[in-house]
């Protein structure tokens, strides 16, 4: 009996030991990401606190599934092709779940619908469901908007602290249009009523003549989906209540669509 019981303490010591590696496995990727140039082994384990012998042995076995990959001649390593490959998976696989809501928010409202991921201190457009109405906004999949001025942008934001914000975008910002706010004061009093509200407005702040409401969610697996309504300003604030309210209702469903799907 005794030596089942040191077995069995033997089991729980090793399952917590083989979490620990996953941890620090997963904190090196992530200290990876937008590091186009890889980082050396001892910038690593300055960042991740880790020993340098500790983070040697881990990156040598990612690099083994090809998740981290040679940089530089000189040690430094980057993200490998299977990360991305399965990074690539991911965003296609949300993109798919949350098309349907996307199209139903558009054919509600009769507006565009976009969809939007987070890089860095940028949206990038994924998927939008252009509107029906004559004067419309469209934008194309694949570009890319500053967090400070856009309506979805501005939400991602207001889930962040001052501290983060300030180290993501700065204090000051390039002025896009008369309306938009360029200094990080005026961003964080905007911001307070995002968070009461939980959708963003974009006020004529990135492009004359369109506003926008917006809002953001993260799948199960925590990528961030951001999705605003895009509207000619000629119409936007007659509308704006109808507009925040679809934006709310459509945020709900999808959350409760991905809940279901991954459980």
């Amino acid at each position: 009996m005794r030596a089942t019981g040191m077995r069995a303490l033997g089991d729980k010591s090793s399952d917590k030991s083989q979490v620990q590696v996953i941890a620090r496995a997963a904190a090196i990727l992530r200290i990876l990401e937008d590091e186009m140039e890889g980082l050396s082994l001892g910038q690593i384990a300055q960042r991740v606190n880790l020993a340098r012998s500790t983070v040697q042995r881990i990156v040598g076995a990612l690099a083994a599934e090809k998740f981290l990959i040679a940089a530089s001649p000189n040690g430094r390593v980057r993200l490998g092709p299977t990360i991305l490959r399965l990074a690539a998976s991911a965003r296609t696989d949300f993109v798919a779940a949350a098309r349907p809501f996307l199209a139903q928010l558009s054919s509600e409202l009769k507006e565009t619908a976009d969809l939007a991921v987070v890089n860095n201190d940028h949206l990038v457009f994924v998927d939008q469901v252009i509107g029906s109405q004559r004067l419309r906004t469209v934008s194309a999949v694949g570009e890319s908007f500053p967090l400070y001025c856009t309506a979805n942008g501005k939400a991602y934001l207001a889930g962040l602290d001052a501290t983060a914000i300030e180290r993501l975008i700065g204090t000051i910002y390039e002025r896009r249009t008369p309306c938009t706010l360029t200094r990080l004061d005026d961003l964080l009093k905007d911001l307070k009523s995002v968070r009461k509200t939980g959708v963003a407005i974009d006020r004529e702040e990135h492009t004359s003549g369109i506003c926008a409401a917006g809002i953001v969610t993260r799948d199960p697996v925590g990528n961030v989906l951001a999705i605003s309504v895009p509207v000619p300003v000629q119409r936007f604030y007659d509308r704006q209540r109808q507009i925040v309210d679809r934006l709310r209702a459509t945020k709900e469903a999808l959350e409760r669509h991905l809940m279901v799907a991954a459980a």
